[in-house]
């Protein structure tokens, strides 16, 4: 197992550490996975911005300074409105510990101004049947490995570092009777999800005759990793004669797959494994604003 405090340290690039090397690692050492890897480049380029004009990181920081590093990440390093608001983020909640653990006296984040932006939601919509059908057979004919990848997020909805994240000895259990995935979700909260068979033999067949190490392997025998899992999507839609998708349309697929079938939102929303309903709805949001836009309703009202 990774350790978080270790990787954080090491991603501050210094054999000798001072006190702000130690306070920004132990800031760090609070995530795992994406989140880790996300947040150790922002506090990264954060120390980096600060370093070229000569401030400390921590102390003496007002809120002009992190909205002047806003307009360096658009203007200078071109990030998009989603990426400062995620940047902006982090050093928000880096700057309110600090103020908890008495290092500085206010957070100088508290009133920076955020940038705008909006999740277009008919792009919240996944894959037609079809698609995902055209989809899971060119990746059949591709590898088993690029079958259970398709299968796993499109079918059961994980996220591509659970995914990529899985171990044959995670899907060896059967509980009253259904087989089951075991593993550790967002949030390092841990999740167990029923195996349908068509999925139980995809994960069979990338297992092969190996009974422990990773499920999904990358072809030079290695784990796969995010990167290359979009890759591989990517790759397979091609091959699929589909537009270029992202690893997180098929979850979007499921999602709205299980909509499609009637299953009540309810049901949905633990599926996904959504904290909060509000994040199941857009998704059925997205599937209903062009199809039941209330534009269709009023022009056959009004007789057009």
């Amino acid at each position: 197992m990774p350790n978080p405090t270790l990787e954080a340290t090491e991603v501050l690039g210094t054999p000798k550490f001072t006190q702000d090397d130690v306070l920004f690692a132990s800031f760090l050492a609070r995530y795992t996975g994406q989140t880790f890897t996300s947040y150790s480049l922002d506090i990264r380029l954060w120390r980096d911005w600060c370093r070229s004009y000569g401030l400390d990181p921590i102390r003496g920081i007002q809120r002009a300074h992190i909205e002047l590093f806003a307009r360096h990440l658009e203007i200078e390093r071109n990030n998009k409105p989603s990426t400062v608001h995620r940047r902006l983020c982090c050093l928000r909640t880096f700057f309110w510990l600090m103020q908890e653990d008495g290092i500085i006296d206010k957070s100088p984040a508290v009133n920076v101004k955020m940038p705008r932006w909006q999740i277009d939601m008919t792009k919240k919509v996944g894959l037609e049947r079809k698609d995902y059908m055209a989809l899971m057979a060119a990746a059949r004919e591709s590898s088993p490995a690029d079958e259970v990848l398709i299968a796993l997020m499109g079918q059961l909805g994980l996220r591509v570092s659970e995914a990529c994240g899985l171990d044959i000895k995670d899907f060896q259990d059967t509980v009253l009777g259904h087989r089951v995935v075991r593993f550790v979700g967002k949030n390092t909260k841990a999740a167990s999800i029923p195996i349908p068979v068509p999925v139980l033999r995809s994960m069979e067949r990338a297992a092969g005759g190996r009974t422990s190490g990773p499920l999904i392997l990358r072809r030079d025998g290695s784990r796969m990793t995010r990167r290359s899992a979009d890759r591989v999507v990517k790759r397979i839609a091609r091959q699929a004669g589909l537009p270029s998708i992202s690893c997180h349309t098929l979850r979007h697929t499921f999602v709205v797959s299980a909509l499609d079938s009637n299953v009540p939102l309810r049901e949905v929303q633990i599926a996904a494994r959504h904290a909060d309903i509000r994040q199941t709805l857009a998704y059925d949001r997205g599937r209903s604003s062009l199809d039941r836009h209330a534009a269709y309703v009023v022009s056959a009202y009004m007789g057009q």
